[in-house]
């Protein structure tokens, strides 16, 4: 898991908004966590995806495998919120 550009984060796993639904899905499984920090080149919180939401996507008509965290609906977060990187850092 080392490449997939986690962070792990005291409020929860941070990952990049260029993260696919499924690797994220299986990020969630491999880490059972029910939600992700989505966040953008700059360490800004841009959004929080569930394993539920993530799931609805996929089963609906315009998934494709290519879809990224930033495409998905949804997911709001104040726009004055940043998270600084936690202590472990898996990978960037």
């Amino acid at each position: 898991m080392a490449d997939l550009g986690v962070l792990a984060d005291t409020a929860g796993l941070q990952v990049p908004d260029d993260m696919t639904v499924e690797v994220a899905l299986s990020v969630m499984a491999g880490a059972r966590t029910g939600h992700l920090l989505v966040c953008d080149n700059d360490g800004l919180r841009t959004g929080t995806v569930t394993r539920v939401q993530l799931a609805g996507v996929r089963e609906g008509a315009a998934y494709t495998d290519r879809l990224r965290l930033r495409d998905v609906p949804g997911a709001d977060v104040p726009d004055d919120v940043r998270l600084t990187p936690g202590a472990l850092a898996l990978a960037r």
